[in-house]
């Protein structure tokens, strides 16, 4: 049985992780942070979920409170395995000194915030001990099905024209829910210094996604594979009473003021990005964009198109889906027929669904107990994470894969910063 060490959990990302149970993980978890509003927030999300009257958790948190955590959670050694979730600028090293002293880590995204730590990427090695980051979009399971007709000949590959060849774009809000709750974000969260901006965040499971559409489990070369084109940051204003809305404190604090414009009083956060880039020869164009507010009855808002020779696939989520999911098929070829596409799907991730539409326009719908949610999808990484542990052996691919998209965000961070194109 695994026990789970928690240093400095400072996203909520992290309490996900303990959403519901897992046989093979312990009951006790040791957490190592500083007293503050990062752990209370943790802890209360941990006992909401033992709490909750349907399938209650039974997680026994022991807290550690030291001085120096990550110098008491390497002595005291309470277990071999350690989930990283909070702040984003010091990761790296200490995901690379973890690893170094025997030490598993699960670490959320991003794992840098610049490319000046790009070296440290470098030096991370495959395992024992393992790392690993937590990507919850390849167990969706609109996602899945996407995957499963772009490998399918009616696709017939990307379109060679296509400018890009797959665009995935994104809205997130930094007033939002998490588990029913309005979600309390810390203050170092709006310092793009720390928690990273709109290059390196959301980014990270973009840049998965395509590497799992194009490259399959496959091994990645990012000097051969990846060529960055273009970059480009931008803000969001933040006022001072969403900025209290969203963290609870009364005023910017010292650190941010120089975002901070003298005549509106709004803070510049600088958290939405476009990278454009090949990769191993398609076209692809990343969008991500935070507004303030989540919508009432909604949520984040996805979008995405997948340009084929044979179809194009887009997925969309927003308003005009209730926020639930919606995947979309354009034929281009006659051979993509309803008849053809339900054979290819007959044979895919998913059980219960149906194919509407006629004239080369289908819609692709899902029953809900098929589906998955973001938040359901981190129990899904813990048992990949679990697997490896327990093989004692890694995917062949895991690492190439976790450093090229890190390479490659590292990369637009630095023409960003550099005055590069913008997209």
């Amino acid at each position: 049985m695994h026990t789970l060490l928690f240093l400095d959990p400072g996203h909520f990302h992290a309490a996900l992780v303990l959403r519901t149970m897992n046989p093979r993980v312990s009951p006790d978890i040791h957490v190592y942070a500083q007293s503050g509003p990062d752990l209370s927030a943790f802890l209360a999300y941990v006992e909401a979920f033992n709490a909750r009257p349907d399938s209650p958790c039974t997680w026994r948190v022991n807290v550690h409170t030291p001085g120096a955590p990550l110098e008491a959670l390497i002595a005291e050694r309470r277990g071999e395995s350690v989930v990283l979730a909070g702040r984003n600028n010091t990761k790296l090293a200490t995901i690379h000194r973890l690893q170094n002293n025997g030490f598993n880590v699960l670490a959320d995204k991003p794992w840098l915030t610049n490319s000046e730590d790009l070296g440290v990427l470098d030096a991370l090695h495959s395992g024992p001990p393992f790392v690993m980051d937590i990507m919850t979009e390849r167990f969706d399971t609109i996602a899945r099905l996407r995957k499963h007709l772009v490998d399918s000949a009616l696709f017939g590959g990307f379109a060679p024209d296509a400018l890009p060849a797959i665009h995935i774009g994104s809205t997130h809000h930094l007033l939002k829910r998490v588990n029913g709750a309005a979600l309390r974000r810390p203050a170092w969260y709006f310092d793009v210094s720390v928690q990273g901006n709109g290059l390196v965040d959301i980014q990270s499971h973009m840049a998965d996604q395509v590497q799992w559409l194009v490259a399959g489990d496959e091994p990645i070369d990012v000097a051969e594979d990846v060529e960055l084109l273009r970059a480009k940051s931008t803000s969001t204003a933040v006022t001072a009473e969403l900025y209290r809305e969203c963290t609870g404190d009364d005023d910017f604090p010292a650190a941010l003021m120089a975002g901070v414009d003298g005549s509106t009083g709004e803070l510049a956060l600088r958290c939405n990005g476009e990278i454009e880039y090949r990769f191993r020869g398609v076209s692809v164009r990343q969008t991500a964009h935070w507004g303030a507010r989540e919508p009432d009855g909604g949520g984040d808002q996805h979008y995405s198109v997948v340009r084929g020779v044979g179809m194009d696939i887009a997925i969309s989520q927003g308003p005009d889906t209730n926020f639930s999911p919606a995947l979309r098929i354009s034929a281009k070829r006659d051979a993509v027929t309803r008849a053809a596409l339900c054979e290819v799907l007959a044979n895919g991730p998913a059980s219960e669904w149906k194919l509407e539409g006629e004239s080369g326009e289908f819609q692709l719908r899902v029953a809900d107990a098929a589906r998955t949610s973001h938040e359901s999808n981190f129990a899904r990484v813990l048992d990949l994470f679990l697997d490896t542990l327990d093989a004692q052996c890694a995917p062949p691919a895991l690492l190439s894969r976790i450093k090229a998209r890190y390479s490659l965000l590292g990369q637009a961070h630095r023409e960003d910063a550099h005055g590069g194109s913008s997209v």
